[in-house]
């Protein structure tokens, strides 16, 4: 706080004078008026003292100091006096004398530079605080007394600016002052009003009442919010009777319905426009000129300067020359992208099998535009919401009303509870995804539809400059040969036949061709071999620019998320609209899966034509050895791999992930053998954890047991395939098909089919082999997971043998009452003793396998301890 001695003097009265308006009044932290305020104030106070000293004939009026008030845009001014006489109202009859004599001479300085400044006696105590207190237009008035009352309290503020409203006291807890609220039309009053009558003593009967003031903030919307929290058993009713008019108005005319959609279908144009944009690039700054001209005329000289390298071209795969399936693949595709579409092209293969690498370099080279929707995304999204949301951001669908679901549910709710309907308001997830799938087919129209423009005007204008390189041809050999007539010299020629000649009144030679317009000759001729060469060359390109012009649409991971029957539909959805897109050549479709399985989907939805079904396994011995070598030749790095590294490198299969990561663990210094044994190390790491969890605990999450994923390794450590129902039908699994599927989700192991039904079960991937053996051959994990093993089979044989001698138990007294019957035993044998034979057998059986059992954990328990 500025303060300013001016004089020191004594007089006879000292008191307080408050000047408003010198300065912005703030009104909130972030009010930059303030600075201003704080930038002029030495000379604003300057300039005030020096119009304040002009005020000394006034009952020797004299400015003792000055202390402004920044935040409510005053300044208090400390004066002397000399009163005529000993009155009550000495002070303001003062005040009326200053604001005469002011208004006379000089007006009062203020930072905007307008006359609005005004000078107001202090009748309170002056209070220069420094809080986070800022102005407003509502003052609460706190009485330290008796109560005033509202007339009293108004006629006390009015002189000060119009009030909007006054509200009285409220009962207040006991040792609590009580206050009332005083509301003004204009701001500056209140500030006014604040700063003269705080700290008043206004006498009441028998005593007197000291009034404080200070500024309410007007109330804010988390105010209501948190108000209508806090009552929910006043809001609810409310809410709920506004739901069941709605709802009951929507069910007998609808048009609230037809309102909502008709809004929401405007925007319709908007998103298909945004998809078009993500399509084409429009909002990609790499595409613009300006960016490709500071690319190639200062970043990249800047790059070089400095010694940065420049990006590399980009190559093609190593498998170009080595790996025959790969080459046979991007053919295939680059066959389906040639012609129009009529089918869906499905391309399955291993995870890791490089299907994702190589489309991208098929797509690449294509250079036609493509949309993406990974399904692997939308599978992994927590909720229906997300679902649609996910599909939006992959497509470029924008803007996207999402909270509107949430809201369409509740009124639903809520129409159960009032009407006992719902009022079909609220829309499903397959139902959004479908509306988002054809916003999303407009654009791909659109997108063709732009492309195919721009080739035909790219043809038109390559024709224009061959007929305008032909016309020039013709010229230059008119006027060679003399006869070419140009017709600006008929002005110089003269009049009439001479001027339209331009050539004089001599006769044209033999040898002398006379120009025909080419317009004549065109309507005349008969089109020529060659022209009709042409004329099928131009039908043939433009049947080639129409393919060309088509987008490509890509669903990646195309697989079932497993168990939840919204993303099912999901994925039916969008083997539809794939099916839809192909059938109308709207744009080629390429749709990526790990499984074959998942084209069941797509085969449904395109029913009249058959997939086109592109396999990728993984390559042999030979091919990865070569697409090694390749992509370590391709990088410079001609390492020599010997017969015996080679050898190790079979361990690994043909799998592209491992081999690419083999390469790389190469190409950091590591030899082949020592690669190929980080990367078993690391599966057996992996394994362990995937397979049989952590700990405990761990283990009890996964969607199979410990000793199922113990047999499915244990067998498959010893063969390379195993029969599907050899291990489906035999103990832990007992026909239990989901644990074997859910392994293959996992990717643990690979469900081979013929002719649509599940016959083998190999490993998840080649490299599994050696990390099932490395993992089988860990003697301390093998034992403690034979004995769990074993275990579980000898608490099922146990439970059986208690169940075999409860029965033989009934069969024993079922005989012994036979048996007193002696017409029974007439007949020979009976049932009953068939039954007993049979079941001792069994429990025979399984008595001498727990027996084994036992013995082999015996066994084990001694190499444990070992």
């Amino acid at each position: 706080m500025l303060r300013r001695r001016l004089y020191s003097t004594q007089a006879a009265k000292e008191a307080w004078l408050y000047i408003d308006a010198v300065f912005p009044i703030q009104i909130a932290r972030w009010d930059f008026r303030h600075s201003i305020g704080l930038i002029r104030e030495e000379n604003l106070l300057e300039d005030l003292h020096s119009k304040l000293d002009k005020l000394s004939n006034v009952q020797g009026f004299k400015a003792l100091e000055l202390k402004p008030h920044m935040k409510d845009g005053g300044v208090f001014v400390k004066f002397t006096y000399t009163p005529p006489e000993e009155t009550t109202e000495d002070l303001d009859v003062l005040q009326l004398k200053l604001q005469k004599e002011l208004k006379n001479k000089d007006p009062l300085p203020s930072w905007t530079g307008l006359d609005n400044s005004s000078l107001w006696l202090v009748k309170g105590s002056p209070w220069l605080e420094d809080l986070n207190r800022y102005a407003s237009k509502i003052l609460k008035i706190t009485f330290d007394g008796p109560d005033l009352g509202e007339q009293q309290l108004y006629e006390l503020c009015r002189p000060y600016g119009k009030i909007k409203d006054i509200t009285p006291p409220s009962p207040v807890p006991a040792g609590t002052l009580r206050s009332t609220t005083l509301t003004y039309h204009r701001l500056h009053s209140a500030t006014i009003a604040r700063n003269v009558l705080h700290g008043l003593n206004v006498p009441t009967a028998g005593a007197s009442t000291k009034l404080r003031a200070q500024y309410i903030v007007p109330i804010q919307a988390h105010a209501v919010r948190d108000w209508l929290s806090s009552h929910p058993k006043i809001v609810l009713p409310v809410i709920f009777f506004l739901l069941g008019t709605l709802t009951y108005t929507v069910r007998k005319t609808r048009s609230s319905l037809f309102i909502i959609l008709t809004i929401l279908q405007i925007f319709d144009p908007i998103r298909s426009l945004m998809v078009e944009a993500k399509m084409l690039d429009w909002f990609d700054y790499r595409k613009f000129r300006l960016y490709q001209w500071l690319r190639s005329h200062a970043l990249d000289r800047l790059s070089t300067t400095f010694g940065v390298l420049e990006s590399l071209p980009t190559q093609r795969p190593a498998y170009e020359d080595v790996w025959k399936e790969r080459k046979d693949a991007e053919a295939s595709i680059k066959a389906y992208l040639a012609d129009m579409p009529a089918t869906i092209a499905f391309v399955h293969g291993p995870q890791g099998s490089g299907k994702t690498s190589m489309l991208n370099t098929v797509l690449e080279e294509s250079g036609r535009n493509t949309l993406i929707i990974d399904v692997r995304q939308l599978n992994n999204a927590g909720s229906d919401i997300g679902i649609v949301g996910s599909l939006a951001g992959q497509t470029g669908y924008w803007p996207v009303f999402t909270f509107l679901n949430s809201m369409n549910n509740l009124i639903d709710l809520a129409s159960v509870g009032v009407i006992g309907q719902k009022t079909g308001m609220s829309t499903s997830v397959p139902d959004q995804i479908k509306q988002v799938l054809e916003v999303v087919t407009h654009a791909l129209q659109a997108v063709s539809s732009t492309h195919r423009s721009t080739i035909q005007q790219s043809i038109a204008q390559q024709e224009k400059d061959r007929l305008r390189r032909a016309s020039d041809a013709r010229k230059h050999q008119s006027i060679i040969e003399g006869t070419y007539h140009d017709g600006r010299i008929d002005a110089i020629s003269g009049n009439g036949i001479m001027s339209e000649l331009g050539m004089g009144i001599e006769r044209f030679g033999d040898d002398v061709r006379i120009r025909v317009p080419e317009e004549q000759l065109n309507g005349m001729d008969l089109p020529t071999q060659e022209e009709e060469m042409s004329l099928r060359l131009k039908k043939t390109q433009e049947e080639t620019d129409a393919v060309k012009s088509l987008p490509i649409v890509v669903l990646r991971n195309y697989a079932s998320a497993g168990g939840s029957p919204v993303k099912d539909e999901m994925l039916t959805v969008l083997a539809s609209w794939a099916a839809s897109l192909a059938e109308n050549q709207i744009a080629h479709v390429i749709v990526l899966s790990d499984n074959r399985e998942n084209a069941k989907r797509l085969a449904k939805a395109l029913p009249s034509k058959p997939l086109n079904t592109i396999a990728l396994s993984d390559a042999d011995s030979t091919a990865s050895l070569s697409f090694v070598k390749q992509k370590l030749h391709d990088v410079g790095n001609d390492v020599a791999i010997s017969g015996q590294e080679a050898k190790s490198m079979e361990r690994l299969g043909g799998r592209a992930s491992d081999l690419e990561s083999l390469i790389h663990k190469v190409r950091s210094g590591m030899s082949v053998d020592e690669a190929v044994e980080d990367i078993i190390s690391r599966g057996v790491a992996e394994l362990r954890k995937n397979a049989f969890g952590d700990d405990a605990d761990d283990a009890k999450s996964l969607p199979w047991s410990r000793e199922q994923a113990w047999r499915v390794l244990k067998v498959l450590s010893k063969a390379e395939e195993v029969g599907y129902h050899e291990i489906l039908l035999e103990f832990p699994f007992k026909g239990d098909e989901t644990a074997l599927r859910s392994m293959e989700h996992a990717e643990l192991i690979a469900i081979g089919t013929k002719d649509g039904r599940p016959t083998t079960i190999r490993p998840g991937k080649p490299v599994f082999r050696s990390v099932f053996e490395r993992v089988v051959g860990d003697k301390v994990f093998e034992a403690t997971q034979e004995i769990a093993y074993n275990e579980k089979q000898v608490v099922e044989a146990e439970s059986k043998i208690k169940a075999y001698e409860a029965e033989l138990a009934t069969l024993t007294d079922t005989m012994e009452k036979e048996r007193k019957m002696s017409w029974v035993w007439s007949f020979g044998s009976s049932a009953c003793h068939a039954r007993a034979k049979y079941i001792g057998k069994k429990l025979v059986v399984a008595e001498r396998k727990v027996e084994t059992l036992e013995r082999k954990n015996d066994q084990l328990k001694k190499a444990l301890h070992h």
